[in-house]
């Protein structure tokens, strides 16, 4: 029982170490183009993690063919997660890494609305009170860093909360039945990501060759932990639970932001900010049980005809 027990929260550790790492990444993201043109990090950011995760598949154990499966989706889901990643990447150089940490946590509430793979008629009204804590300590969270009325770098911020929802689910649905291996999924997706990135990069990458050793760790932690790492472990996490589930544990990222900031950004936590994380975290583990208990319920049986019920 207690192993059963272990490998069900596995996933739930595993995707909140992907919150903190994104979370952390806001920062990184921030100081890494605030050196370099926000299309050659991105570019850097894909090229390091395609021929990382293609060293992997060469030298692994497993067959180093990929499927039309795993084609299809990781090209898909390539472009979705570029999208995204453009809209947060420019969204955070036109606002603080606070703020960014914080808008893109919208993706918890954005997310439920999306997901109709369960088939259950929606979710428990429970579930959306959860998203409202959190929605409440997003508030608090924005208002204990000072949020401002929202400028491009927030729009942009809130554009790739909506996207990266889509993403989410996406991956549900593209991987959930399928024989889709995470890390060559991931390969096919950061290939692309290079591919789209590279013409429109073309002309900063003598920037970037000039960058010093700090702006060099900066990219090199987004494409090997915030990128390799990450989408490893989200795709390998959403195959063993559902998208709504994962997108409530990945909405602790604001807490990890907000974390960085003041460990290593040297930004202030208010009161209002404290109380926010406790919310956020509150509310996304309350949030969770609400959706694991609606997804491992029995479905109920049909009513049987009104013959049977009235004995005739």
């Amino acid at each position: 029982m207690s192993e059963t027990r272990g490998a069900s929260r596995r996933p739930d550790l595993v995707l909140l170490l992907v919150a903190l790492v994104w979370g952390s990444s806001y920062l990184a993201a921030k100081t890494a183009t605030a050196a370099v043109p926000v299309l050659a990090v991105l570019f850097v950011r894909y090229a390091v993690s395609a021929v990382a995760c293609g060293a992997v598949v060469a030298v692994g154990r497993g067959s180093r063919r990929f499927s039309p499966d795993e084609l299809r989706s990781g090209a898909l889901l390539g472009v979705t997660q570029a999208a995204v990643l453009v809209l947060e990447t420019y969204g955070v150089a036109h606002t603080s890494a606070a703020n960014a940490g914080l808008l893109i946590s919208l993706t918890i509430v954005l997310t439920p609305l999306l997901d109709r793979a369960g088939g259950r008629g929606g979710l428990p009204g429970a579930f959306h009170a959860a998203t409202a804590v959190c929605v409440l300590a997003v508030g608090l969270l924005m208002s204990g860093t000072g949020l401002r009325v929202p400028g491009i770098g927030d729009l942009l911020m809130l554009a790739a909360a909506a996207v990266r929802a889509g993403h989410v689910v996406l991956v549900g649905r593209r991987t959930a039945g399928r024989a889709v291996r995470p890390l060559h999924l991931t390969t096919v997706q950061t290939a692309v990501g290079t591919l789209l990135f590279l013409p429109l990069a073309a002309a900063d990458l003598p920037a970037v060759a000039r960058s010093g050793a700090a702006t060099w760790a900066d990219l090199l932690y987004l494409a090997l932990f915030c990128s390799v790492f990450a989408f490893l472990a989200q795709t390998w996490a959403v195959q063993r639970t559902s998208a709504s589930r994962a997108s409530l544990l990945l909405g602790t990222e604001p807490v990890w932001a907000v974390a960085a900031g003041i460990g290593l950004g040297g930004e202030r936590l208010t009161l209002p900010a404290a109380l926010g994380a406790v919310l956020m975290v509150a509310g996304t583990s309350w949030g969770q049980s609400v959706e694991r208990r609606h997804r491992l319920a029995p479905t109920p049986a049909p009513a049987p005809p009104p013959s049977v019920l009235t004995g005739a």
